[in-house]
This record gives C-alpha cells, structure tokens and sequence, in this order.
C-alpha cells in the first residue's frame, strides 16, 4: 500500500457586493440599497481572523513575518496595520471566556501560580498565569508584586496554594506548597559545587518526596501519613546536620523556612502537586514569544495575547482540544 500526501493550493475566496443606486426623475432624489449582512464591518472574515490569531500567539510570527505568511502562502497582501486592526478584533472576543475563567479561579481550592518577564511598550514587565482544577488564567501585568496576586483573587483564599518560594507568591491561601523542582535544582547546583554530604541527602530526601507525590492516591491513608512521618524525620536530620559549604547552608536556612510548605500534597492526594511544572509549561510560549519577538508594541496586544491563551489553555483542560478549533469558534460566535 503506498499512499502520496499533498496540500490543495489555497487562495482566499473574495466576494464583491455591488448595491444599485437611482435617482427619483421628478424630485431628484437618490436611493441606493442596503447592504447586504455580510457586507458591513470588517471585510476579513472569521476563519482568516482565527488564522492570523493563532499564527501571532501560537506560532510566534511578529507582525513582518505574518505579513509575509498571508501574502506568500495565501496571496492575500495585508498592511501591518490591517493585520493590527484585526488581531485587536479577535482578541476582544475572548473576553467573555476570560471572565469565565476568572470565575472558576475564585472559585478553587488549589491554585498554582507562576511568572515570568516579557517586555511590553519597550519596558520590563510580567506574565502571570494561575492555575485551578478548571481553568487557566493568564494576565500581563507591568509589575510582580502581591498585587497582582490580590486582585486576581478578588478576596478569595484557595485552600492550597501551589508556587515557587518568590515573596510575592507566599501568604495567599491557607495552606502552601513549594513547588519541590525549585529546591531539587537548587540542591543539584549545590551538589556540583561541593563535596558536602548535605546536598546529597536532600537529593535522597527529594526523590522520596517526588516518590511519595507520585503514589499518594493510589496509597491508604495511613501509609500515607507513616511516609509522610518518616520524610519529616529525615529532614529534621538534614536540617540539624553541620555543613562547611555556603551553599548547603543557605539551602538548609530555606528549607527550614518553608518546613511547613513542603508535603502539603501528602495532604491532598490528587489535588495538589508536589511541583509548579504545570503553571511553567503554560509559561514556556510566552518565554518562546519574548525570546522570538522581544515582546509586544502595546499593552492591549499582550492582554489581548492573555486573554487568548486563558480561553485555549482552559479549554485544552478536557481532552481532544484543538488550538485552532477553540480559536475559530470564538471568533465565530
């Protein structure tokens, strides 16, 4: 069997709309017909809308290459600044799915939380996402303060709260876990630089911990808590032991600050997670975006950007979500 795979050439199918005009012979007026629907407005349709939002927010293209993508792939010349106009059309469609996401956040018991920088209008700023059980939120922001945390939050305190250990991240629910890839990373580094034994224990320490969180439902509670009790003796040992290297002590003062933070999944069998990865995978194109483009020319194209990836991002929660498909039946609604 021998198959051969090709792709139709596609060209866009123009539609041009001629309205009669006449002019009244005894007064003198003139008529001219109403336009048909689909003649007012804009003049792009919604799949070409959907096409150019994802291309600009999933595949990364600055203005320049899109332009160049339509024209030579479709023929289909656009100004920048058409293509601007109806990116910014697109983008206001999403909204009312963002609201909806954001309602789902304060509704949650688990939330997860990360950011990371973007530059917007040529200065520093910040791309935020949270993550519940039914939604993820993204929000461009121009600072990384607790701030932004509070009025996303709008008032509500999740039970858990899921983060990294930034300032800005700590206080919010009442409970937290630390995301334990951080301490893994900083305890690997400290690790390389040192012959010291406390680095290698709490890497030993850490796989136990990622063992347990990568077991905890399918445990009976009370081995759960006989596990949980044994990691908290190891690392009460960890904690105690003396150490000559600068690294492993500054290692031992952070894990004795977040004590409390670090088996709160042991807790919460299937609801919280032992590390953020999920909230930095949903970063990791905003990271590809800034490192592309450098970043946006205004601050509603990177709102815009958010409120695009909370619709899809939420969407892709269930399974067989197309990218493309949530994007064209937004726009097309």
């Amino acid at each position: 069997m021998h198959e051969r795979i090709e792709l139709p050439e596609i060209r866009p199918v123009v539609e041009h709309h001629r309205r009669l005009a006449v002019r009244c012979p005894g007064c003198g007026a003139r008529v001219v017909a109403a336009p048909p629907p689909a003649a007012t407005g804009t003049p792009f349709g919604p799949r070409l809308h959907a096409l150019a939002t994802y291309l600009k927010t999933f595949q990364s293209l600055s203005y320049e290459r899109l332009q160049a993508t339509l024209a030579d792939l479709f023929g289909l010349p656009i100004s920048q600044g058409g293509l601007m106009n109806l990116l910014r059309r697109a983008q206001a469609c999403f909204q009312a799915g963002r609201e909806r996401a954001v309602a789902a956040l304060r509704c949650a018991e688990v939330v997860a939380s990360d950011e990371t920088g973007v530059r917007i209008e040529g200065g520093n700023a910040y791309h935020w996402v949270f993550r519940c059980k039914g939604a993820v939120v993204h929000r461009a922001a121009p600072t990384r303060a607790a701030s932004v945390v509070r009025a996303m939050l709008d008032g509500h305190r999740p039970a858990v709260w899921l983060s990294d250990r930034y300032s800005a991240q700590q206080g919010h629910g009442l409970a937290q876990q630390t995301c334990l890839a951080h301490l893994a990373r900083d305890a690997a580094y400290a690790l390389e630089a040192s012959d010291d034994p406390v680095p290698f224990r709490l890497k030993l320490w850490l796989a136990s911990a990622f063992d347990l969180a990568d077991r905890v439902s399918e445990l009976a509670a009370s081995t759960v808590a006989a596990k949980r009790r044994a990691l908290d003796r190891r690392l009460t040992s960890i904690l105690a032991a003396p150490s000559g290297c600068e690294l492993a002590r500054a290692l031992q003062a952070k894990l004795r600050r977040a004590r409390d933070q670090l088996l709160t999944f042991a807790a919460w069998p299937g609801q919280v997670a032992a590390t953020n990865n999920a909230c930095e995978r949903d970063l990791r194109p905003s990271v590809i975006q800034r490192k592309v483009t450098n970043g946006y020319r205004a601050m509603w194209a990177a709102e815009g950007e958010a409120d695009i990836r909370t619709v899809v991002d939420t969407a892709r929660l269930k399974p067989d979500a197309s990218v493309f498909g949530t994007i064209l039946r937004t726009v097309s609604a």
